[in-house]
């Protein structure tokens, strides 16, 4: 196994790890009294996002590293890893409100409303280069673009009750 696929399996794992994570936030918010909004366009998040892995697995192996990008890479990771830390057990990859719930200003939320849909447009764009995919980055990087503009549009008037998903 190359490096390729040793970094591919280890951000597969982190992926999924992240979607148990946010599965069992998502449910104990929604026992707390939490709604889910914008549930129309959340498979079109997982598709993107899906696909973009999995031209990764299917392009990337092989493919020399270029290690510079990676060490970007981890440097958005530990970002991704502020972003949880700071919204906790309000980290979610949905859209859920809980009423009266104040909105979160702390950690990288003091400098940037959506900093984790930042990280996310960061790692889009930057994995598939560091494997020399340009092509890869430059289609996912418009996909997920698109769907993030959507999530914005849903998300951002209920900002102001709530901030729960990043």
């Amino acid at each position: 196994m190359g490096w390729p696929a040793v970094i591919l399996a280890l951000v597969t794992a982190q992926r999924l790890g992240e979607l148990m994570l946010a599965r069992r936030n998502t449910q104990a918010l929604l026992a707390r009294g939490a709604y889910e909004v914008g549930q129309g366009h959340y498979p079109l998040i997982v598709a993107v996002h899906a696909a973009w892995l999995a031209a990764l697995w299917w392009l990337a192996p092989g493919r020399p590293v270029i290690w510079p990008l990676i060490g970007l890479f981890l440097l958005l990771q530990v970002g991704r890893i502020w972003v949880l830390a700071t919204l906790g057990r309000r980290w979610t990859t949905r859209i859920i409100v809980l009423p009266d719930a104040p909105l979160v200003k702390d950690g990288p939320y003091r400098w940037l409303r959506h900093p984790n849909y930042a990280i996310v447009v960061g790692e889009v764009a930057v994995l598939p280069l560091a494997f020399g995919l340009w092509q890869v980055a430059s289609l996912f990087t418009l996909l997920n673009g698109l769907v993030l503009a959507i999530r914005i549009r849903v998300e951002e008037p209920r900002l102001g009750r709530a901030r729960l998903s990043p």
